[in-house]
């Protein structure tokens, strides 16, 4: 699953489909150049109009706006927050320079942070391994303890997990590690684009989670004349990874269970 999961991170990049279009147009191009030629600048245009962001924001809002963000008079019923990984960087940047690299999904880690102050009885239990293909030897769980201790939180609330490399692995290694308190109720924060997923696969282990969606990417609608190409790239491919992750967690869970 961890390789398959890699796998969706360059297949459902549509700059990797352009690349493969224009590579088939070079090796047709000394055969049938007027078709070769074609396919080129038929790739140029659909590259274009990539850059729409409106079109992958239709994509993302019905993955964002499944959960909505629990009232405050709900934090009281919640024994902690379960944090997933997927909010810093490469890790060489913290071993260079001692300061936590925080990407676009900076959320999943100052949001909990703001919980814990506001609310002293929550507990955290933060989830994260090394999610690449070739090892740091540096897990999310060891740059998320350096980012929450400059922060100030009590560390003595919070429980790090860092062998979990994928959202599925995620579900089961918090249920291993909080056994039967997993079905008290906890706070299930990550980016809201990834939460169907996420409740998905804690539900399926038992666990009793209220999802907390933070790092929203939409609003209520979208300006069909804004365009940003790199942007529009990447929620194009976020978009695309969370429908066919989702899909494939679908598929592999249900032939699990019939197994």
């Amino acid at each position: 699953m961890f390789v398959l999961s890699k796998l969706m991170s360059a297949i459902t990049q549509p700059v990797f489909w352009l690349a493969l279009w224009w590579g088939l147009a070079l090796l047709v191009l000394g055969r049938r150049r007027r078709v070769a030629v074609r396919m080129l600048w038929s790739g140029l245009v659909v590259l274009g109009l990539l850059g729409f962001t409106s079109v992958p924001d239709l994509l993302l809002r019905p993955l964002e706006n499944r959960y909505s963000t629990p009232a405050k008079a709900a934090m009281a019923g919640q024994v902690g927050v379960i944090v997933l990984g997927g909010a810093t960087e490469h890790p060489g940047v913290f071993q260079a320079h001692g300061q936590v690299p925080l990407g676009a999904a900076a959320e999943r880690m100052s949001v909990p942070v703001g919980l814990m102050r506001e609310h002293p009885h929550l507990q955290l239990v933060f989830s994260g391994g090394e999610g690449r293909l070739w090892a740091t030897g540096v897990s999310e769980a060891s740059l998320a303890k350096a980012f929450f201790e400059a922060q100030g939180v009590d560390m003595a609330r919070v429980t790090l997990e860092g062998g979990s490399r994928t959202t599925r692995e995620n579900a089961r290694q918090v249920a291993a590690l909080l056994g039967e308190r997993c079905q008290q109720p906890w706070l299930l924060v990550t980016s809201a684009w990834h939460m169907p997923r996420s409740m998905a696969e804690f539900e399926a282990v038992g666990c009793k989670v209220t999802a907390y969606p933070v790092d929203f990417r939409t609003g209520d609608v979208s300006d069909w004349t804004e365009y940003a190409l790199a942007d529009s790239l990447l929620r194009w491919q976020t978009a695309l990874h969370e429908w066919v992750g989702g899909a494939v967690y679908a598929v592999t869970g249900f032939v699990g269970r019939r197994l």
